[in-house]
């Protein structure tokens, strides 16, 4: 029987345990699917611990992975079997050898993509997408700040903005991260563990501020982040990696500038399935033709599910972590 990372109960990363799972045949409109390679995200350790409730228990978490297609269920047009496919966002369910997964969640992979490179790149390469190109469209001369520079996320929107001809901001906490997220494209890094970052941001644009700030880190960054904004500037609260960001009062946008404030989630900008394709070939585009390179920092066995969670939390990771079935 083929195995998974199950919890049966919330908390650390010591629920995760690796048991046999049978995923059951593909029903009506459903395929099965037997992972080459699962992306681990910061969401996942959401659903862990609780954060993000899980519908029940037991459960399998993972928002994203790639493989092959073994079967397809009644109604299914949109994958056949032996297709190379992947996919990011719900229902979970990632953390496993094989699993069963609406069919219309699912995106075939270009020759030109590895299914490794794949699980580490949907949800995070399509995260960049909607923050570039949704959240704000970011245009030539424009200026970005993104915090976790060089993290899964970031490096992967250091280099798509600077495509797009934006300077990038990127805050990091350490010279090592610096340099990794320097060569994704930040043109301008900032230590916020040795630096104030809002005031080496003013420094940075001349007192001007940024014309959007993209924000995972939620509690210890998000009131700083809004100083760091021009007047009519967008603030993107995309996560919350050190706690969730506290009520506020929201004339406080207006005080700051009249400034704009959005809390997106993959799941709404990719709910339409024309979306979610859209999405996905932009992102095969830019990674197919060289101009945005992803990174795999760490692979793990699928069994270590817990110790790559330690380590993500713990921020010892860089670019992106994949588990390997």
């Amino acid at each position: 029987m083929p195995k998974a990372v199950l919890m049966h109960t919330i908390g650390g990363p010591e629920v995760l345990r690796f048991e046999e799972y049978d995923p059951g045949a593909p029903g009506t409109g459903e395929a099965l699917v037997r992972h080459e390679a699962i992306g681990v995200n910061f969401i996942d350790v959401y659903h862990r611990t609780g954060l993000y409730p899980l519908p029940h228990l037991p459960a399998v978490i993972g928002m994203e992975g790639a493989g092959i297609v073994e079967a397809v269920g009644e109604g299914v047009s949109e994958v056949s079997a032996g297709d190379r496919v992947a996919y990011a966002g719900l229902p979970p369910g990632a953390y496993a050898q094989v699993r069963v997964i609406p069919a219309h969640r699912l995106v075939v992979l270009p020759q030109s993509i590895s299914t490794r490179q794949a699980a580490a790149m949907m949800l995070r390469g399509m995260t960049a997408r909607y923050l570039l190109h949704g959240c704000y469209k970011v245009k030539p001369g424009d200026t970005i700040l993104i915090h976790a520079a060089a993290g899964g996320v970031g490096t992967l929107v250091s280099q798509w903005g600077k495509h797009l001809g934006a300077t990038v901001i990127g805050t990091v906490g350490s010279k090592e991260k610096a340099e990794i997220a320097q060569s994704n494209g930040c043109g301008h890094t900032i230590l916020y563990r040795e630096e104030d970052f809002t005031s080496r941001v003013k420094e940075i644009t001349g007192g001007k501020g940024v014309d959007v700030v993209y924000d995972s880190v939620g509690r210890e960054t998000f009131m700083k982040s809004l100083d760091c904004l021009r007047p009519l500037g967008t603030m993107v609260s995309f996560g919350q990696s050190s706690g969730t960001v506290p009520p506020f009062d929201t004339g406080m946008l207006a005080a700051k500038g009249s400034l704009f404030l959005t809390r997106p989630s993959l799941m709404t900008y990719t709910a339409r399935r024309e979306d979610l394709l859209a999405h996905a070939k932009d992102l095969f585009d830019v990674v197919g033709s060289g101009i945005v390179k992803v990174q795999i920092g760490k692979t793990y066995s699928l069994a270590d599910a817990g110790m790559a969670h330690r380590d993500i939390e713990s921020r010892r990771t860089t670019g992106s972590s994949i588990l390997i079935p």
